[in-house]
């Protein structure tokens, strides 16, 4: 339990500030609670993600402008498509997947690398209806990713508010935590329906995940978008290393 607690408090640091907590929180519960099958850990840790996830929006909430009307309508659609990518999850394999999104990522860090205007300075100029019909777009795909697979979801995220709606890292960071709330609380809620979350590991975990979060949030508010950059390029970095272990090694 101590070290799930620990796993927790790093992993709601990280996601707090680019996501990509549950690249730590996922492979570490696996390991360390064999005896539960792998979609009762899965729904178990959703419980600390949303918790810390919570505590971060809530700090970006105070300090950057959000869209909450654009935020709302991507809350709905990602709750409802990250139920549906759960309810997959318990029924096929995702590893077909991770190939795919192994060179996505490769492609997503050579960019980031080697594009240094890339997140500091807004760039796209939307109409507000094709800005919310993007945004719509994207709580579709990342909410069925987050449901189904998981592990980078809030890394997703993050760059989905860059590279399509044009926000900077802090901006995106922040935008982010909202959409991702939704699409935990939709996994939860299938999970909780199922029965499947262990809540006298999931709370712990929770409290841990939340003193992460409010760190992690506070970094990334202090530091702004060129320590939010570095952080995001670690991460993804940290995916593509994990995806190639399942793909090539597992």
């Amino acid at each position: 339990m101590l070290a799930l607690c620990i796993v927790a408090f790093l992993a709601g640091f990280i996601d707090a500030i680019v996501g990509g907590g549950g690249l730590i929180q996922t492979p570490a519960a696996l390991v360390l609670l064999p005896q539960h099958p792998v979609a009762t850990v899965i729904g178990t840790l959703k419980i600390p993600a949303f918790s810390g996830t919570s505590v971060a929006a809530y700090q970006y909430a105070k300090r950057v402008t959000l869209n909450y009307k654009m935020l709302a309508l991507m809350a709905c659609i990602a709750f409802t498509a990250a139920f549906c990518g759960s309810k997959l999850l318990s029924m096929v394999s995702n590893s077909f997947m991770k190939p795919l999104l192994l060179v996505v990522l490769v492609l997503v860090a050579l960019y980031t690398y080697t594009n240094k205007k890339f997140g500091t300075h807004t760039e796209k100029q939307h109409s507000q209806k094709q800005q919310w019909w993007y945004a719509a777009i994207i709580s579709v795909v990342i909410g069925f990713y987050d449901g189904f697979i998981g592990p980078g979801a809030g890394s997703f995220l993050v760059l989905a508010f860059i590279s399509i709606l044009g926000f900077d890292f802090l901006n995106a960071s922040a935008n982010a935590k909202f959409v991702n709330l939704s699409t935990n609380l939709g996994s939860i809620s299938f999970f909780l329906l199922s029965g499947k979350i262990l809540f006298s590991i999931a709370l712990p975990m929770a409290a841990c995940n939340m003193v992460g979060g409010w760190l992690g949030a506070k970094l990334a508010l202090l530091k702004g978008n060129s320590f939010i950059r570095i952080f995001f390029l670690i991460v993804v970095c940290a995916t593509i290393l994990r995806f190639a272990y399942d793909i090539f090694f597992k």
